[in-house]
């Protein structure tokens, strides 16, 4: 036999065995989910801006902007601060911030982590007058973790639904007393803000926030791509009991 006709019957054999194993796994080539989209953009894109400060927590900043950042089609990310530059986080690694509080762009959301820098920042009167104008300036205003806290001491979600950190739960409400703070939530919306419970929580918060923005195929096409299973019920919080939280 000459070597094409061995070649043939290897090549033959070869898509056989293969065809076999993927018939044996379930595996369709043709189910794999698209790079696309499931809802085209329209209208001009969302600005998102989150702010930094020395301290934050990495997971309450770059959870929620993976989430958003799938959507470049349509949400354009900038990262603001009390000046343009390198912010450290409360991990140790740094990040840039695109823009200082005093020429920060005009958003359409703006988010606010936790992280152990909120304990000073709660006593920075100009952190905090900066962060209470972008945020009455901004129609969609999310807190992450006890970022909470820190929108809680500007009075500017007094009388608001909100929910925080439940390991920092006394620290954080005690922000604000005047907030109506649910202990057993995941996250809570009320009216143009939405907050998270602790750290990971926001990551689930976000994707709620883009199923509110572009509706619920979109949110869970964003968690597919990212491999991430959303917890899409906000009430569920195990961690509330955890830390010995009324339910």
């Amino acid at each position: 036999m000459s070597d094409q006709p061995k070649a043939d019957v290897a090549r033959r054999n070869f898509l056989l065995t293969a065809g076999i194993a993927l018939a044996a796994t379930g595996t369709t080539v043709s189910a794999q989910l698209s790079v696309q989209p499931p809802v085209p953009p329209s209208g001009p894109k969302k600005k998102l801006g989150m702010v930094l400060f020395d301290g934050f927590e990495l997971l309450d900043v770059f959870g929620p902007l993976e989430m958003f950042g799938m959507l470049k089609d349509r949400v354009e990310i900038v990262m603001i601060a009390d000046k343009a530059g390198p912010v450290r986080s409360g991990a140790g690694p740094q990040t840039i911030a695109d823009h200082g509080f005093a020429d920060a762009p005009k958003l359409d959301i703006v988010m606010i982590p936790g992280g152990l820098g909120t304990r000073r920042e709660v006593n920075n009167a100009d952190f905090l007058a900066a962060v209470r104008t972008l945020a009455q300036d901004t129609p969609q205003v999310a807190t992450i973790c006890t970022g909470s806290g820190l929108l809680a001491k500007t009075g500017l979600i007094d009388g608001v639904k909100a929910t925080s950190n439940k390991m920092a739960w006394a620290w954080a409400t005690a922000q604000g007393a005047k907030v109506a703070w649910i202990p057993h939530a995941r996250w809570v919306e009320d009216g143009k803000y939405i907050s998270s419970s602790g750290i990971s929580a926001g990551t689930d918060m976000a994707l709620g926030l883009i199923a509110k923005l572009y509706g619920k195929e979109m949110a869970r096409w964003v968690a597919n791509r990212t491999e991430y299973r959303w917890q899409e019920d906000a009430s569920d919080d195990p961690f509330a009991k955890l830390n010995g939280l009324p339910g």
